[in-house]
């Protein structure tokens, strides 16, 4: 069963440490280039803000965003802003989210995403928990995939890995840290590949932030993952 009021207890702790750990900058650096591509740490913030008033639309049964265009248009929008505004933009933001998480709602429906994607509304707070705890490490500001919590990097491992499973494009692939293995690419009876590695550096290879060199492939070579 997934507890979503538990997760809405971890997105809270885990904006708690993005805000104390951005409150450290200065709008210069604000400016400078993120780990994403293209994007300013001024844009990871304002995406973070921006999407949580986007998980609150979905809570609430509207349209995620009003379309892709807008979404890209209010993140370059607020990219600029100083630091104190953009800090203050994702602390309420994120309250907002925390109101609609605590108000009485069935959390077994189904609720609609970017994209045409569907979910069960309890999924959603650990969806907002991946943002915040991802993005805080793509702000290249000292919070390393190793810094993050274990049990949020086992389920977002579980949770990558079920996305790829069935994909064409990724072979019959058992991925595992030693301990704990999971399987994902093309249904198969048996793995082609064994991917072994790190829980961080694997879940860095799966969520695109890490290239798979601190991972050891078996059976041939580590799997070229399509964009999430």
């Amino acid at each position: 069963m997934i507890d979503h009021a538990r997760d809405l207890v971890s997105v809270r702790e885990a904006t708690d440490r993005l805000l104390t750990a951005a409150a450290k900058l200065d709008n210069a650096s604000v400016a400078e280039p993120s780990r994403l591509p293209g994007w300013t740490r001024g844009h990871v913030l304002a995406h973070l803000a921006r999407n949580a008033d986007a998980l609150v639309n979905v809570l609430e049964g509207r349209p995620m965003y009003v379309s892709g265009a807008a979404r890209d248009a209010d993140i370059e929008r607020d990219a600029p802003r100083p630091l104190d505004v953009q800090l203050t933009d994702v602390r309420e933001s994120a309250a907002r989210f925390q109101d609609a998480g605590a108000a009485p709602a069935d959390w077994s429906r189904t609720v609609e995403l970017r994209n045409g994607v569907t979910d069960a509304a309890a999924r959603v707070p650990f969806r907002r928990w991946v943002e915040v705890e991802l993005h805080h490490v793509d702000l290249g500001i000292g919070y390393e995939l190793e810094d993050l919590p274990a049990e949020f990097v086992e389920r977002e491992i579980d949770f990558l890995a079920a996305r790829f499973t069935g994909h064409a494009d990724v072979p019959p692939t058992r991925v595992t840290d030693g301990t704990r293995a999971w399987s994902t690419g093309r249904e198969a009876d048996q793995p082609e590949i064994t991917v072994t590695g790190p829980a961080p550096d694997l879940l860095g290879w799966l969520a695109g932030r890490r290239d798979g060199s601190g991972l050891r492939a078996d059976g041939g070579p580590l799997p070229v993952l399509p964009p999430l």
